[in-house]
């Protein structure tokens, strides 16, 4: 049974693996604060539909509550472990979604899918007033094959035997303005994630969607051109590896080759 994998925008994207449906990071509204949907219509009601909901870290673009509050009631949702002490808003989607808390290296199972969290380089804390130290994750979702979502992360030492072999990897290679704090992978960066990694092939995410409003001409490059640059980059040093730059909404079959 191939792998399905759609990407909806920013970190937000669609596994679908042995029957199972999983949910990455779901930003699902138009609007966030400073932040407006610049390129690709909104998800439609079914991507909140899913059987497992993987959130990254809690920054209020991957961990968002009224995204959250759109899923099926008794939805199981993993986050980092902390993330209920550290936002205290997730009391509230406590009452209809099946929360899981999980550190670096522990797994969760949804039917034949397994998922195990893995160690990202990246500030986790929920933003601006994060007290708490709750650390950001990536995921690898095990089923036909093995689906890498990076979340939000930067290079790291021993990224590639932190996440052990994938077929396939979901990288961030920008994000939601014209520049990157630390921690983060652009399209150069992404590139060498992959020579470490070394998937059969890849889709790069948050980039393209989101951008302040009013600031449109400030570096527009840096909303546009992420994806095809990874793409370009990557053929130097994993010229092996298929980049799949998906549109919103766009899905990608995989045929498992285990």
């Amino acid at each position: 049974m191939p792998v399905e994998i759609t990407w909806w925008g920013h970190a937000t994207a669609t596994v679908r693996d042995s029957g199972v449906t999983v949910l990455t990071d779901p930003l699902l509204v138009r609007r966030l604060a400073h932040l407006r949907r610049r390129r690709g219509a909104l998800p439609p009601p079914q991507a909140a539909r899913a059987d497992l909901v993987l959130i990254s870290h809690l920054h209020a673009d991957h961990l968002h509550l009224g995204s959250l509050a759109r899923l099926t009631e008794g939805t199981r949702v993993v986050l980092p472990l902390g993330a209920r002490r550290a936002v205290p808003g997730l009391r509230r989607v406590a009452r209809r979604l099946e929360l899981t808390e999980v550190a670096p290296d522990q797994t969760v199972e949804a039917g034949p899918v397994t998922v195990r969290a893995v160690p990202a380089s990246h500030d986790g804390r929920r933003l601006p007033v994060g007290r708490h130290a709750v650390p950001a994750l990536g995921y690898v979702i095990e089923g036909e094959e093995r689906t890498y979502f990076a979340g939000d992360t930067g290079l790291f030492e021993g990224m590639a035997q932190a996440v052990g072999p994938v077929d396939t990897a979901l990288l961030p290679v920008g994000g939601w303005g014209p520049f990157l704090g630390a921690d983060h992978l652009d399209a150069g960066r992404a590139a060498e994630a992959l020579a470490r990694l070394r998937p059969r092939s890849a889709v790069p995410v948050h980039f393209g969607t989101y951008w302040p409003v009013g600031m449109d001409a400030v570096r527009p490059h840096e909303f546009h051109s992420p994806g095809l640059e990874f793409k370009r980059l990557a053929t130097h040093p994993a010229p092996d590896v298929t980049v799949h730059l998906l549109g919103h909404g766009e899905c990608v079959r995989l045929e498992a080759d285990r």
